[in-house]
């Protein structure tokens, strides 16, 4: 007998910087020296101290074993402390915040618990991959609501209202938005609450970017009865330097939390307690003269260098973007997007990203990241300058 895969690998693909970091790796280890301007991951350090209170708390023999799904009352009122210090939004620590390790994991916990299959959901286009991934995977209704240039990437209410949103249990909304650099607004927030409440649907907001080169960060959670009809996930991966730590958390009412641990005590185990301490000691240690080192004026120097990489490649772009990415849209004597950017990584040996990867309304434009030395984003520049 034939032994078959599920179903549901047919709707998926393996994802694209899993599969292209592979060729990545090869072009390196043929000496071709590949200057990565593409995946999001912070190559700076946590601070110190949170890498002092991982170390310390690794050297005790106690502290390796299970710990609590829930995770640790001591990561719960330091993330609590964190929306209250950058945000003014108070939350219960024990009730309304749950640590979670990832976003990703978040998406999928969030789906699991609100949606049965055939549910509809609304993904943002151009919009992140794993909201569409990850509901594929759950067999959800997949609807896709466009985000346009010329509206600030925000969404365009008035064609939502148009649409048949019968069976639609979820939106997904990212604010600061990823791939676009579109930054949240007051008034978005608003309409989308308004909006949730209007049909019945709950939104989630995806906010893992709100402290990068943004001197007004916002969170949906400041808006009037958001706690009553949104989600807002949030992590420590971007604006602290942990992407590799696994640590993020999820915020919202008492009912929509118990019902998402439901899921996830099903799922997973609790972080390394040496992590949640660490986690805890960066949120409570980081200094408003370390945030901004880190987040504003690091990246500011870099966004310089990718403004001069975006001109040598004949790219427009809006320079109100905030976040850790450029993004930008490909002259018109291209035929498409990949077609740049394979030149780009052949010719220039610089790994840059398509926009195709976030959706149709991305096939027209890249995305640089900004996770780089200004030194080798120097070097992008040069080799770029010289193909193009």
């Amino acid at each position: 007998m034939e032994i078959r895969p599920a179903e549901r690998l047919g709707t998926i693909e393996e994802y694209y910087f899993s599969r292209k970091l592979k060729e990545v790796a090869r072009l390196n280890a043929e000496g071709k020296d590949i200057v990565s301007l593409a995946i999001g991951s912070p190559d700076m350090p946590p601070s110190r101290q949170t890498i002092d209170k991982l170390c310390e708390v690794a050297q005790r023999p106690d502290a390796h074993g299970y710990q609590p799904t829930s995770g640790l009352p001591e990561l719960r009122k330091a993330m609590a402390g964190f929306y209250r210090r950058w945000y003014g939004v108070e939350l219960d620590p024990m009730t309304e915040v749950q640590p979670i390790i990832g976003s990703k994991e978040g998406i999928m916990y969030v789906t699991l618990a609100f949606c049965n299959p055939g549910d509809g959901v609304l993904i943002p286009n151009p919009g992140y991959p794993t909201y569409t991934a990850v509901n594929r995977i759950f067999g959800t209704r997949i609807i896709n609501y466009p985000l346009m240039e010329d509206n600030g990437w925000q969404p365009d209410f008035e064609a939502l209202e148009r649409m048949d949103l019968s069976g639609v249990k979820v939106m997904w909304t990212n604010y600061p938005n990823m791939p676009t650099g579109g930054n949240a607004r007051k008034e978005t927030f608003e309409r989308l609450v308004s909006f949730a409440n209007s049909h019945g649907i709950l939104v989630v907001n995806d906010n893992p970017y709100s402290l990068i080169l943004n001197d007004h960060p916002l969170s949906i959670m400041q808006t009037p009865g958001a706690r009553d009809c949104c989600i807002e996930l949030n992590s420590m991966s971007k604006s602290f330097n942990m992407p590799g730590w696994r640590v993020a958390m999820m915020v919202s009412n008492p009912q929509f939390i118990s019902w998402m641990f439901r899921i996830q005590s099903n799922i997973e185990n609790g972080t390394f307690r040496g992590i949640q301490l660490a986690a805890a000691e960066a949120f409570n240690s980081n200094t408003p003269e370390w945030h901004h080192e880190y987040n504003v004026e690091v990246y500011r120097r870099r966004r310089l260098l990718a403004e001069k990489i975006m001109k040598a490649l004949g790219c427009t772009w809006d320079s109100t973007q905030v976040g850790m990415f450029l993004w930008g849209r490909i002259p018109d004597k291209w035929p498409d997007v990949e077609t740049l950017t394979e030149k780009v990584l052949s010719e220039a040996r610089v790994f840059i990203t398509p926009g195709f990867i976030f959706g149709s309304r991305g096939k027209r434009y890249v995305r640089l990241s900004l996770c780089a030395t200004e030194d080798r984003m120097q070097e992008a520049l040069k080799r770029i300058e010289k193909v193009f």
